[in-house]
C-alpha cells in the first residue's frame, strides 16, 4: 500500500505551514494562538481520515482477472491480449494494471488504466510481440486500486497463469495455404525453371499437341486411336528430403530482429510445406546442440510435427561436428534422399566439413547452404570517407575474399554450395529445390 499523490501533497502542505509557523515563533512574530490550534486540529483530522481510508482500502477485496491470449504465437508477429476484470464494488473506480510478461515480449500500452463499473465486467486490450521462440509462462498481473477517499493506493498481484508457445514465423505458411501453389511461390520470389525433357514419372495419355516432342508419342496408343497420342509426365513424387540444421554457435549471428537460426527455421518450414505439397516426404535432424530427429513422412500432418518439435530449439555455444551427424544419418537413412545441410560457414575451410560432404555425396544428393551476414554486403556498398571506414572496408573485403576462396575449395571437391543472405534464404532454397526436382537427378 502506497500513499497517493493527493496525500503526499497534503502532507507536504501541512509540513510547509508548520515550518512557516515555527519560523514565525522563532522570530518572535505575533501569531494568533488560534492558528496553532487550527493547524493541530487539522493535522489530527487528516491523520484520522488517512487511517480510516487506509483501513478501508486494506480490506477492499481485489478484483478477479481473466486473460485471453492465443496459446500459439508467431515469432515477430504482434497479437492482441485481453484482460477482463470482474468485481463487486458499489462505485466506479479507476484501476491501473500491468501484466507480468517475460522479458522476451515487447509490449505496447502498458501500464494502462481501466474504469471498473458496478455490475459490469470491464475489459482492456494491449498488444505484444514475441521476440524469442519457445514456451513461456505469464504468471499474473499487478493492479493498483485507489482508496475510497483517494489517499492511498493498494497494489495486488492477481494470479492468472497463461502458457504460450512462440513458434517460428508460420504465418506465411498459413497464408500460403490460401493461394494456388504457383501464385504463392511467385510471391515469395521463387523462379521456377522449365522442365527439361519429359520428367521421370508417367502421368497420363492425351492428344498430341504442337509443342510436344516426338519422343512423347505413344505409338501403340496412336495406332489404336488412329490419331497422335502423347505421354504426359510429371515431376517424380514420393521422394525424400532431409534437413541437417546446424544449431551451433555459428548460427547465433543476428541479422535484424532474427538470428541465422530463425531465418533457417523459417526457410525449412516453407520448403517443407512446398515439398509436402509436391508429394515428397520431409524429415529433419539438428546438430551442434539439443538433437532433434524427425523421420521423413509425407502428408500435411508432417507440418504440425515439424512445428511442435522445432519451435523451442535455440542456438548453443557448441561447434558443429559434421562428420558425426553424417555418420549418424547414414545409419538411419538407407533410402537415397536430397540432404540439405544448413549452416553458417566461417572464413576458414573446415576439412571435417569437406570429408563429411564427400562421404554424404556417395549415398545421397546433397546441397550445402551457407548463410552470409547481411553486413558484409552492406559494407561493400558504403562509401569510404575517413581512415576508420577505410580500415573497416579493407577488413571486410579481406574477410569476404578469404571466405570465397575457402568456398571455392568446397566447389572444387564437387560439393553443391548455396551461399546466400538470410533475407533471401527462403526464395533461393525453394528455387534450388525445384530446380533439382525438375532435373530428375536425385
Amino acid at each position: 500500500m502506497k500513499p497517493s499523490r493527493t496525500l503526499l501533497i497534503g502532507v507536504g502542505s501541512l509540513l510547509l505551514l508548520a515550518i512557516c509557523l515555527g519560523s514565525a515563533h522563532a522570530l518572535k512574530l505575533a501569531v494568533p494562538a488560534a492558528i496553532d490550534a487550527l493547524l493541530v486540529a487539522f493535522l489530527l483530522v487528516s491523520l484520522l481520515l488517512a487511517a480510516v481510508d487506509a483501513w478501508r482500502v486494506y480490506h477492499m477485496p481485489a478484483p478477479r482477472c481473466q486473460r485471453s491470449v492465443a496459446h500459439s504465437l508467431s515469432l515477430g508477429r504482434s497479437t492482441e491480449v485481453t484482460l477482463s476484470f470482474s468485481h463487486h464494488y458499489k462505485k466506479s473506480l479507476q484501476l491501473q494494471c500491468f501484466d507480468h510478461l517475460p522479458d522476451s515480449f515487447q509490449t505496447e500500452q502498458l501500464p494502462y488504466s481501466v474504469t471498473l463499473q458496478p455490475g459490469h465486467i470491464s475489459s482492456s486490450h494491449y498488444r505484444l510481440t514475441p521476440l524469442l521462440r519457445g514456451s513461456f509462462s505469464i504468471l499474473g498481473c499487478a493492479v493498483r486500486l485507489p482508496s475510497p477517499m483517494g489517499l492511498w493506493t493498494a497494489q495486488h498481484f492477481l494470479k492468472e497463469h497463461s502458457t504460450v508457445r512462440v513458434y517460428p514465423d508460420f504465418a506465411r505458411v498459413q497464408s500460403g495455404q490460401l493461394q494456388a501453389s504457383e501464385h504463392w511461390l511467385s510471391q515469395l520470389g521463387v523462379q521456377q525453371q522449365q522442365r527439361r525433357g519429359s520428367g521421370l514419372e508417367f502421368h497420363q495419355l492425351r492428344e498430341f499437341r504442337t509443342d510436344d516432342s516426338l519422343k512423347q508419342i505413344d505409338w501403340k496408343a496412336t495406332a489404336r486411336k488412329r490419331t497422335p497420342i502423347a505421354r504426359e509426365y510429371q515431376d517424380e513424387r514420393d521422394q525424400q528430403i532431409i534437413f541437417l540444421l546446424d544449431c551451433g554457435r555459428s548460427m547465433r549471428s543476428q541479422d535484424g530482429p532474427l538470428s541465422h537460426l530463425d531465418h533457417a527455421l523459417n526457410a525449412c518450414l516453407l520448403l517443407a510445406y512446398t515439398a509436402l505439397r509436391q508429394g515428397d516426404a520431409v524429415g529433419l535432424q539438428t546438430f551442434a546442440g539439443h538433437q532433434r530427429i524427425i523421420a521423413p513422412r509425407k502428408g500435411q500432418a508432417q507440418m504440425s510435427v515439424l512445428l511442435n518439435n522445432l519451435y523451442d530449439i535455440q542456438a548453443t555455444q557448441n561447434s558443429a561436428d559434421y562428420s558425426a551427424i553424417v555418420q549418424q544419418l547414414l545409419v538411419t537413412q538407407k533410402r537415397r534422399a536430397l540432404v540439405i545441410v544448413i549452416s553458417s560457414l566461417a572464413d576458414e575451410a573446415d576439412s571435417d566439413l569437406i570429408l563429411a560432404m564427400q562421404l554424404l555425396k556417395k549415398h545421397h544428393r546433397t546441397l550445402l547452404v551457407s548463410l552470409r551476414e547481411e553486413v558484409l554486403d552492406q559494407l561493400r556498398s558504403q562509401p569510404v570517407q575517413n581512415y576508420q571506414q577505410a580500415l573497416l572496408y579493407c577488413g571486410g573485403i579481406d574477410y569476404l575474399q578469404t571466405r570465397q576462396h575457402n568456398q571455392q575449395k568446397l566447389l572444387n571437391q564437387g560439393v553443391d554450395l548455396l551461399d546466400v543472405r538470410p533475407s533471401q534464404l527462403t526464395a533461393k532454397l525453394i528455387s534450388q529445390y525445384l530446380k533439382i526436382k525438375k532435373s530428375g537427378h536425385y
